[in-house]
């Protein structure tokens, strides 16, 4: 089993190319990773926030559709998110957020204890009360579990630029598995390169770091090398949850070459540059599926395959 911990919201979408002038669909960086996982056939349970309104049982409803179990605390109502695409398809968020997962306390120890792996991330890792409630989740699953983070950033929820960082690099250190977007590492760290950035978090402990850079495609580096990969070509239909996506698919495939879990961290740190390119190939697929139609709808096993590890010579 994995456990993903973050918030769940619904995403309120509008721009050209929709059938209509809005639409909603759940969302959440975390609720779309946890989707993800679930439909590349991981047992999946999420830790997260909604309320028992219209949009807590539109994220209720597609939750138990995809076979995520959830685990639900807070009484707040539930969070949006109305995002604006451009010409491009990408999107700008607004937000109308909480995150307080209080309340499931003992559910989600007893989740996270039970669990190969962990995943977090974004505004659950920012938004107070919630954010400290997601650490001390993450130090108790670490004798069990591996665990995966995803920063995710949003400005306009934390635009304190150096909190934000500090408290990112916190959940960098917890973490063996990080992924970040190109634009996350140019708002954290403007005055270096991105890579630059991915290696100093390498530093940190993690034992593999994934940097996503759109249309450029996925950079990752590890402890025995790195690898990168063209953005596979594409007619994009909105980038709205190929990170996710992406992220899924790194440990879906993480999980077929039995990376996961306290056991498996050895293994994580000795991947080859031939493992490592299969990885990246694979969940550069998953973003690419699912940047090719309309919200975050990642693919299944069934239209991405397995991964595939080239034989060496």
């Amino acid at each position: 089993m994995i456990t993903v911990i973050g918030e769940s919201l619904v995403d309120i979408i509008s721009g050209p190319h929709r059938e209509a002038p809005t639409e909603a669909h759940p969302g959440g960086s975390p609720l779309n990773v946890a989707v993800g996982a679930a439909r590349l056939g991981l047992a999946t349970t999420l830790v997260t926030h909604y309320a028992g309104d219209s949009y807590g049982d539109m994220i209720e409803k597609h939750l138990s559709v995809n076979g995520v179990t959830a685990i639900r605390g807070g009484s707040a109502p539930t969070s949006t998110a109305t995002a604006t695409l451009g010409p491009d398809g990408g999107a700008s968020y607004a937000f109308t957020i909480s995150w307080d997962i209080n309340g499931a306390a003992l559910p989600a120890l007893e989740a996270v204890q039970g669990s190969r792996h962990v995943h977090t991330g974004s505004i659950a890792a920012v938004v107070a009360p919630g954010d400290q409630a997601t650490l001390a989740l993450l130090a108790a699953a670490r004798e069990h579990a591996s665990i995966s983070y995803d920063p995710n950033c949003r400005p306009g929820i934390s635009p304190d630029v150096d909190a934000a960082r500090a408290q990112t690099e916190r959940f960098v250190t917890a973490s063996d598995i990080v992924k970040a977007s190109d634009e996350d590492l140019a708002w954290l760290y403007p005055d270096r390169t991105p890579e630059q950035s991915l290696s100093a978090w390498l530093e940190l402990g993690p034992a593999i770091v994934a940097l996503t850079r759109g249309a450029a495609g996925p950079v990752i580096l590890a402890r025995r090398g790195r690898v990168e990969l063209a953005a596979e070509p594409i007619k994009v239909a909105d980038t709205v949850g190929a990170g996710d996506s992406f992220m899924a698919a790194l440990i879906s495939g993480l999980d077929q070459l039995s990376a996961l879990g306290a056991g498996g961290r050895r293994r994580l740190q000795a991947l080859t540059v031939e493992e490592l390119q299969a990885l990246a190939a694979y969940a550069n697929r998953a973003a690419a599926i699912t940047c090719s139609r309309p919200g975050a709808n990642p693919p299944r096993t069934a239209e991405l395959g397995h991964l595939t590890v080239p034989l060496q010579a």
